[in-house]
């Protein structure tokens, strides 16, 4: 199993799923992914779910809150990049021309975080590990296989996330013949991105957690078994694997990915 003790700055470190069936979200999930459950209290009536595979955190789940459900927030899965400073990154989006939705906050014991928007709308959080580093399996059946970012515009994502994050935009398979956007850290590989098409219809601005799995369509009819829809059918990309997008019974997106 690829565990992680660390993640360095502008690599993804936490995939969390914000849901109003927490209830439900944790059983299709476990049967989908074969997770295991932690509850942590978050007060009154309140936990705070993380999933682990072999005991090592994997993603993580809360349910409604009050404000967010006043708010009319949709089951959504969002993204963590692990940070120096979520302060010092937070005035970097905003400088970027992006937003801060939620200031800088401290979250007790384990970190401190912002949530930020891109300037075309799409949404991601930054995490400043202060005893929790994030996730501790990657690209394992069930873990974190890669993160990407739906957009409407490619050119001013690459210049926002090169100066928040320092990620360089690289064409695949090659500047003469580019199908896809690569977010480089460094030599590795932080993330994608794909434009938001016609064909997609109304999607809008997002980054997607991809989990992966040892068979794609078997994941993808278990899904369906277990009250998910379909988004995205399943499709196969040459030398890299086969991938789809699904939506779970609350109405949260995610993808699965089973690596060539």
């Amino acid at each position: 199993m690829p565990i992680i003790d660390h993640h360095a700055p502008g690599a993804f470190c936490w995939p969390e799923l914000y849901t109003t069936d927490q209830v439900g979200a944790k059983a299709f999930y476990v049967r989908l992914f074969g997770w295991e459950l932690r509850d942590i209290p978050m007060g009154p009536h309140a936990v705070y779910t993380i999933f682990t595979l072999e005991g090592r955190d994997a993603a993580a789940c809360y349910g409604a809150l009050p404000e967010m459900a006043q708010q009319g927030i949709r089951p959504h899965w969002i993204a963590y990049v692990s940070v120096a400073s979520s302060d010092e990154t937070a005035a970097k989006a905003k400088a970027a021309g992006g937003k801060v939705t939620k200031e800088p906050f401290d979250v007790p014991g384990i970190g401190r975080m912002a949530v930020l928007q891109d300037p075309a709308g799409a949404t991601i959080c930054a995490w400043e590990a202060r005893g929790h580093d994030g996730i501790g399996v990657y690209q394992e059946p069930g873990a974190l296989q890669w993160t990407e970012l739906l957009t409407n515009d490619t050119e001013a994502a690459a210049v926002f996330y090169q100066r928040v994050f320092g990620w360089r935009r690289q064409l695949w398979p090659s500047p003469e013949e580019p199908l896809y956007h690569l977010f480089m850290r460094g030599d590795a590989m932080a993330g994608g991105m794909t434009p938001i098409t016609p064909e997609m219809g109304s999607v809008k601005p997002a980054w997607v957690n991809y989990f992966r799995v040892r068979d794609c369509e078997a994941t993808v009819a278990k899904s369906s078994q277990l009250g998910g829809s379909i988004s995205v059918p399943t499709e196969a990309v040459p030398t890299v694997g086969r991938f789809a997008v699904l939506v779970d019974p609350a109405g949260a997106h995610f993808g699965v990915m089973e690596p060539a």
